[in-house]
């Protein structure tokens, strides 16, 4: 610390003659400047109108995700504004939407012609995921066409893996058992029934 107050003390006694300091006058008032207080030199800005903050990643897959009659309606102009500078995220929305349509509709006798549809397109990067489905496509166009899922499995799965990790791995297995029947007969839906008696 003190080599470098004494090097900085050098510097300023040389007056210009140091090789940070050529060139530099030490001794001269700097002229009124007209322009921005902390950069001198510069004219200010003129008055734009500020910048809009590009979306994030995590933005604009939320609004190509959601079903376009669920976002609002600045969200609707900013993500029409992207896709117009993108035809690549253009042509991906247009099949994630197909896509969603089929799933959510039921439609798996659609699916073929989707995969044919991406593939066939290479502006984006849906190949590889059309690609996965081609290797197990009927139980995928069965599992888009049935009414049946997995989803209540799938919740109670994940009920017993949550109450696991609350215990910290400390439950037995009948202890496991109690909390997981009191978990599942508190989400069931109540159902009231009117029985009179007379």
């Amino acid at each position: 610390m003190i080599d470098r107050l004494v090097h900085h003390a050098e510097v300023i006694s040389l007056k210009g003659d140091s090789y940070r300091m050529r060139g530099r006058d030490l001794g001269r008032v700097p002229a009124a400047n007209t322009g921005h207080p902390l950069r001198p030199g510069r004219r200010p800005a003129v008055n734009r109108p500020p910048m809009a903050r590009p979306p994030s990643p995590r933005e604009a897959t939320r609004w190509i995700m959601s079903h376009p009659d669920r976002l609002h309606d600045d969200d609707q102009l900013q993500l029409k504004a992207l896709l117009a500078r993108s035809p690549e995220l253009a042509a991906a929305t247009t099949h994630v939407r197909t896509f969603a349509t089929i799933m959510t509709n039921r439609e798996g006798d659609r699916l073929r012609e989707w995969i044919a549809n991406v593939c066939a397109d290479e502006q984006h990067g849906l190949a590889s995921f059309a690609a996965g489905l081609i290797t197990d496509l009927d139980a995928v166009v069965f599992g888009m066409s049935a009414e049946w899922s997995s989803g209540p499995v799938e919740g109670r799965v994940n009920d017993l893996k949550a109450l696991k990790r609350g215990m910290f791995g400390r439950a037995r297995l009948p202890l496991l058992r109690k909390r997981l029947l009191l978990f599942a007969a508190s989400r069931r839906p109540q159902t009231v029934t009117n029985s009179r008696r007379g």
